[in-house]
């Protein structure tokens, strides 16, 4: 960093090297000519010029003014000459300074003003441009990510409206059916009640999934955390999808190590595998298979989720987990989400001290969860 003004050092220095011979230069011709040297010949015949033209004095007049006045009182006539040419030095100083401020200045308006224009100052001035022009990318990251923040929350009322409307209508339909015909019989009063039920358990998830997101911003992971027995966990989370499987004819291939522990809190991190789970799920081809691995490298816990289905594109994969983000802006209903649980999933992750990403690779999609492994002690056992 003390290299980065070097320039700007360098140019005062000449400055300050200038001004001080300038001074000693006047102090020498001053001398000089009151002592009547050969060197203040030429300075001599200036004064006398300078007499005759602006003042029409002879010589002899100038040589007596000199003599009786200004030889005197030469030390007063040195110091207030060398204060004027100090004071002209700090001015010209100054001038060059307030133009550096004015420069910084219009940069910081362009700054808040207009980020797209690159910022351009004065050679000397390099660092402060580097920084400034930093800050400039910065700030149109920013904007622009909250600008894309923006429209997906304005997107995602769309999606929501639509989401809920669909289960919401499905319900009404069937509950005034079931009203406006009571002869129905008891198996087609079933069927009906048995269908705005399941409707009515969708229309509640997907406000629950919604309302999920906000509550873990103001949430924190509770201070009493536990040591989770992960292996468990994992192979808890992955029995309850067992119905889930068989319904769409997918094969579940778990490969967990045994004795995989980490802090936190486990109902968090069982939503966190749940989501992503279920996103697998949904996500999946027919037949296909749906994987998840689990083990420990280092000191860290890699639980991998993977399943067959479409190729997630590339410029996809770094917006996936973005809580106003969702893949497939038209998929059906079928998914049962906001296309918020990959979002939930991350903020979850990210508080345990872990990390989330997404691959994809031909038809396949890999979910790679990081955390922290936790060496158990005679204490934290039960």
């Amino acid at each position: 960093m003390k290299k980065r003004y070097t320039r700007l050092k360098v140019r005062l220095l000449v400055w300050v090297a200038g001004g001080a011979f300038l001074c000693a230069t006047l102090c020498i011709a001053l001398g000089c000519l009151f002592r009547k040297t050969a060197l203040g010949a030429p300075l001599r015949v200036l004064v006398y010029w300078i007499g005759r033209a602006l003042f029409g004095q002879t010589n002899q007049e100038v040589d007596t003014f000199l003599r009786e006045t200004v030889l005197p009182n030469q030390t007063v006539l040195f110091t207030a000459i060398l204060l004027l040419a100090m004071l002209v030095a700090f001015y010209l100083a100054m001038g060059r300074f307030t133009r550096w401020f004015d420069q910084i200045s219009a940069a910081i308006h362009q700054l808040t003003t207009d980020n797209r224009k690159e910022i351009s100052l004065a050679r000397e001035l390099g660092p402060v441009e580097e920084d400034l022009n930093e800050m400039r990318l910065t700030l149109a990251s920013r904007e622009a990510e909250a600008t894309g923040a923006a429209q997906r929350a304005r997107d995602l009322v769309v999606f929501l409206a639509h989401d809920l409307k669909t289960p919401l209508t499905s319900v009404l339909g069937y509950l005034n059916l079931l009203h406006d015909q009571p002869d129905l019989s008891p198996e087609q009063r079933a069927k009906y009640t048995g269908i705005a039920l399941e409707k009515a358990q969708r229309l509640e998830e997907l406000i629950s999934e919604f309302f999920d997101i906000n509550r873990l911003e103001l949430s924190q992971i509770d201070e009493a955390e536990q040591t989770i027995h992960l292996s468990m966990l994992l192979e808890q989370v992955g029995d309850e999808f067992w119905p889930l499987f068989e319904e769409k004819e997918l094969r579940f291939l778990p490969s967990v190590s045994e004795g995989l522990t980490v802090r936190g809190d486990p109902d968090k991190l069982a939503r966190v595998f749940d989501n992503v789970l279920r996103n697998a799920v949904n996500y999946s081809v027919p037949g296909g298979t749906v994987g998840l691995r689990a083990f420990r490298q280092g000191g860290e816990i890699i639980v991998s989720i993977s399943n067959e289905g479409l190729e997630i594109p590339e410029q996809e994969l770094s917006h996936i987990f973005e809580k106003f983000y969702r893949l497939d802006a038209a998929r059906s209903s079928r998914t049962g989400g906001a296309g918020l649980g990959l979002a939930i999933a991350k903020e979850i992750v990210e508080r345990h001290g872990g990390k989330i990403r997404a691959e994809s690779t031909g038809k396949r999609a890999v979910f790679t969860i990081t955390l922290p492994a936790w060496q158990e002690t005679k204490k934290d056992a039960p």
